[in-house]
């Protein structure tokens, strides 16, 4: 891949966080360092970064984040806020299950597991 000053700085933002950021917040962040920088050329490279293995893509609904962490993981998502957070789950143990049960041989595994973060906990068990 050819270098672009662009696509350098559209990584290190990325890298840069562990909120696993949508385009937009790329972008938002890019327009700080590199005002000229347009909305297309954040999705362009970001399409790229992610096709080269720099970044990995996560699908949260109708939008899509992205992630630096390209080991294996899965995300902890807060229903109230948002956010998404890294988790290591046995993956291992999930693939022996769903090979045992449905006969099915698992190539790679993907979870998110939506819930109530601790932010909110703490409020909920205030009231």
């Amino acid at each position: 891949m050819r270098y672009s000053r662009q696509r350098e700085l559209i990584l290190e933002i990325v890298m840069g966080t562990d909120s696993h950021p949508t385009a937009d917040w790329v972008f938002q962040q890019a327009r700080k360092q590199m005002p000229e920088i347009s909305l297309g050329t954040v999705y362009r490279n970001l399409k790229r970064l992610a096709t080269n293995g720099n970044v990995r893509t996560i699908n949260d609904g109708t939008v899509v984040r992205y992630d630096w962490d390209q080991e294996p993981h899965d995300h902890l998502k807060c229903k109230i806020c948002g956010d998404l957070m890294d988790v290591h789950l046995l993956e291992e143990d999930i693939r022996k299950s769903v090979r045992e049960k449905y006969n099915f041989e698992v190539d790679d595994v993907e979870m998110t597991i939506i819930g109530t973060c601790n932010k909110h906990n703490t409020i909920m068990e205030e009231k």
